[in-house]
């Protein structure tokens, strides 16, 4: 290939912007919120798993910091999924009902 036959944006529909209205976001209580406890993929720890919740990452954050401090444990935000360490499905269900979720326990 000769040099400088390569661009980024080379089809029209890549510099297209959208002109619609951005979608509405979800209202919390009508969210799937699951709440599980894996050791999947975690070398044998337990942690509990919040998946479903639509919302901009800086409030998954403070989501993220309030459930850590009710739990009591450490917590990371990864792809949009809430990871707690440990067995916290019990804490994690009541913080998120009172942050005004609809949460259900998924798994056994």
């Amino acid at each position: 290939m000769a040099k400088g036959g390569w661009q980024e944006f080379s089809r029209p529909e890549s510099l297209a912007r959208s002109t619609g209205p951005a979608p509405e976001a979800t209202p919390k209580a009508q969210q799937r919120v699951r709440v599980q406890r894996t050791k999947a993929g975690k070398g044998g720890k337990l942690v509990t798993a919040i998946s479903g919740l639509e919302a901009p990452e800086a409030e998954l954050k403070a989501l993220l910091k309030t459930l850590k401090a009710r739990a009591g444990t450490g917590g990371t935000l990864k792809d949009g999924l809430i990871e707690l360490q440990g067995d916290q499905v019990a804490p994690a269900l009541e913080a998120l009902e009172q942050a005004g979720y609809r949460p259900k326990q998924a798994g056994g």
